[in-house]
């Protein structure tokens, strides 16, 4: 397995990143930029990409916009919103064919930097801010995207065990706001803080294709308009909090069935050593099928629908999420607080750790069949400030003993326990 190498600059004070590779046969660019999450702007912060989506200076109409794509032999652009750690990312993303495939006078590679590169800095503006038309009918889009969030009660429940877990902390805040925070936004008010988003936020642009740096670069300088100081910087340096008595939380809503979450402080991040551990714990604990989780709370005492774990690696928090009849509550605490112990006991089969090394493995080599997967697992690195590669990651999941995940399992501490039912009287 080959190590991937970035060819990487700076221009306009945003970070560049080339993968040249003939792996693919499209290009995939992705641009990354990130904010500190906060109370007053994590809202206008996720409103900006769905107003960007809508038009640009060239393509001012969200018909021409999309026409535009369509010309580009139906490339693709989108975005998302996500949290990684303390941080709120926007990642907006573009895929197209490579010019090598087509017969087109003028690169698509340019063609496609320049899109993109209008579309997040030349937006289509009325009277000197955002068009009214555009805000309103998207804030009703972003209302939607909210509402369902509540409405899955699942995503629900996960996100409540965090905001009660973290309720100190940014982390506690979801990456697409509040209705009420949008219901306040005015389209002149966010172009102002969208200028100031532009200029002082980390800004990373992602190329992988059949391209260099050196051809990057200056496409990169004439499709992004701006005039910064500063290239930003992420803090790597989280600050772990102590987990102390743990929180039980019981909240009531129409629901059939129950949702069991925990939220555990590992005090171990991307950036650590312990990493490939601590992945090694995740899965053997709750990752996959074979895992504690799902073979002794779901198989054996038949408690629960669905069971399973999951680590962010960039806040140190791993997660337990699992669907219980109402009735089963005070079992289900009972035996996932064993499989906790069964860890810190190092009481882990065999089976069980290789297993959970072929499943992790396979899951990293089958990310280097993906442009923008490589991309993400790089731009980890960034936000972390170390540099990993897939082989030296694998080759140290595939290093980690029993006794690694037992003095692993021993820093894990149980934070909050999270349980939403129904509005019956008794469990």
């Amino acid at each position: 397995m080959k190590n991937v190498h970035f060819e990487r600059g700076t221009v306009r004070n945003i970070r560049v990143h080339v993968l040249p590779t003939d792996q693919f046969k499209t290009y995939a660019i992705s641009v990354y930029i990130g904010s500190r999450l906060q109370e007053d702007t994590v809202t206008p912060t996720a409103f900006i990409p769905f107003v960007l989506r809508r038009g640009t200076q060239t393509y001012p109409e969200t018909k021409q916009f999309r026409e535009r794509l369509d010309d580009l032999y139906g490339a693709g652009f989108g975005f998302d919103i996500y949290k990684r750690g303390d941080y709120q990312m926007l990642q907006f993303r573009m895929d197209l064919i490579q010019d090598d495939f087509v017969n087109s006078p003028e690169s698509l590679l340019e063609q496609g930097i320049q899109f993109i590169g209008e579309a997040i800095t030349k937006p289509f503006l009325e009277d000197g801010h955002f068009a009214s038309k555009y805000v309103e009918s998207e804030k009703l889009t972003l209302q939607k995207r909210i509402e369902s969030i509540v409405n899955d009660k699942v995503k629900y429940a996960a996100e409540r065990c965090i905001e009660e877990m973290c309720k100190e902390e940014p982390y506690r805040l979801h990456p697409l706001g509040t209705i009420e925070a949008l219901k306040q936004l005015t389209s002149a008010g966010l172009y102002t803080y969208y200028k100031e988003l532009l200029l002082a936020s980390p800004i990373d642009i992602y190329v992988v294709g059949q391209t260099t740096l050196a051809q990057v670069l200056p496409l990169v300088e004439s499709s992004f308009g701006l005039q910064r100081d500063t290239v930003g910087s992420y803090n790597t340096d989280i600050g772990h909090t102590a987990a102390r008595q743990v929180k039980e939380i019981v909240e009531e809503l129409d629901v059939n069935q129950g949702k069991l979450n925990m939220g555990l402080r590992t005090y171990t991040t991307y950036a650590d050593p312990l990493y490939p551990t601590m992945l090694m714990y995740s899965g053997v604990l709750g990752g996959y099928p074979h895992s504690k989780l799902f073979t002794n709370v779901r198989e054996k005492e038949s408690l629960a629908y669905y069971a399973s774990s999951r680590l962010d690696g960039h806040k140190g928090i791993l997660t337990i999420q699992s669907g219980i009849e109402l009735a089963n509550y005070e079992k289900a605490v009972t035996i996932i607080k064993e499989q906790l112990a069964a860890m810190v006991a190092g009481d882990i089969s065999d089976t069980e750790m290789q297993q959970t090394k072929a499943m992790i493995t396979n899951n990293l080599r089958q990310l280097q069949d993906s442009a923008f997967e490589l991309v993400s697992f790089d731009f980890n690195n960034i936000l972390s400030g170390v540099e990993r590669t897939v082989p030296s990651l694998i080759e140290a999941v595939e290093a980690v003993s029993k006794s690694d995940i037992q003095a692993a399992a021993n820093k894990v501490k149980l934070d909050t326990i999270y349980f939403l039912r129904d509005r019956k009287e008794g469990v």
